[in-house]
């Protein structure tokens, strides 16, 4: 990403450069993701929906919940009640922006793939109409964008993003991922999807945030990583800074028995991560900042487009049996 999204502008050359790096998220998603994601709107949430559409004759089969009943008395057969999917979805997406997020050794730094991640799922959300907000973690206060729902908005929102300046030292007690998550939970957003973009390498609370917030919400984590969080590489000694405490240690990368203990170790604070957002409640997605975090966005959107198709196959197969055995 030319430029990244830890600069300020000043100036007309990097007004523009920001501008061309938008312009380019926005023409990457939805190239990439144009045919595969139509006819995939269905509603805000799962079900029928609660909007009244109409009514029609009783079926085998069908939910007598859903019956209406004033209808039913007025004619001579029973009637079930029509409604219409509630189309208009609201998301938030929670940025992490902490000290941890400045690092990279690959082709980017965290915080840009966050950045692109954030764009790519702003667009996808908007380009149905649907609002999209943001909370920015990590600094001296809780950044906070408010839901819009047209590209003009969209693109202004990320372009106040792409201004916010890469962090140096740790976040305030109640700016971090959990204090986030909290504040976005006291606003008592309607239901919708949340969206938590972080390396979650803070020892805050934020697995009971998310779980919380996943009683109510459909919420997704988007975990970035960088390979060498993973594997240390032989690169003799080392000074190695804590991005969120500042603190410094000094180790020798040499030591295959040193490297060993890091793989193992960083591999277990992987595993636990992933398996703390599992339980939460939440879809995980891991972002590398040396792979194509587009293509990895598509595969889990065809994922979770091909599991709502079979789910939905499901359904109208056991509808179907159910008024196979109902009739005499």
């Amino acid at each position: 990403m030319s430029g990244g999204p830890d600069r300020r502008p000043e100036g007309v050359a990097p007004v523009a450069r920001k501008a061309a790096e938008l312009r380019r998220l926005e023409l990457l998603v939805t190239r990439r993701l144009d045919g595969m994601l139509r006819g995939e709107f269905l509603g805000r949430q799962s079900g029928p929906g609660s909007e009244v559409a109409g009514a029609r004759a009783y079926e085998a089969g069908d939910d007598s919940r859903w019956i209406d009943w004033n209808l039913t008395a007025r004619s001579i057969a029973p009637q079930i009640r029509t409604t219409e999917a509630d189309r208009e979805l609201q998301t938030w997406a929670v940025v992490d922006r902490s000290a941890s997020m400045s690092f990279g050794t690959g082709e980017r730094e965290k915080s840009e793939v966050a950045f692109a991640a954030a764009a790519a799922f702003g667009f996808l959300t908007a380009r149905h109409g649907n609002r999209f907000g943001m909370l920015v973690s990590g600094g001296d206060d809780v950044v906070r964008f408010r839901p819009t729902s047209t590209r003009p908005e969209l693109l202004a929102t990320l372009s106040k993003l792409y201004d916010i300046p890469r962090r140096t030292q740790g976040s305030a007690s109640d700016t971090d991922l959990a204090g986030t998550l909290r504040s976005l939970e006291r606003a008592r957003p309607r239901r919708g999807q949340v969206i938590v973009i972080s390396d979650f390498l803070d020892d805050t609370e934020w697995r009971a945030a998310v779980a919380r917030l996943a009683i109510g919400h459909q919420v997704l984590c988007v975990q970035v990583v960088d390979p060498r969080e993973l594997v240390l590489p032989a690169a003799g000694m080392l000074t190695l800074v804590d991005t969120e405490t500042g603190r410094d240690i000094h180790v020798q990368s040499n030591s295959s028995a040193l490297r060993e203990r890091y793989a193992a170790a960083a591999t277990q604070r992987h595993d636990a991560i992933g398996r703390q957002i599992r339980e939460a409640g939440s879809e995980h997605l891991v972002l590398f900042t040396n792979s194509d975090w587009l293509i990895e966005i598509v595969r889990f959107v065809a994922g979770r487009k091909t599991v709502r198709r079979h789910a939905s196959l499901s359904l109208q197969q056991r509808a179907r049996a159910t008024r196979l055995r109902s009739v005499p």
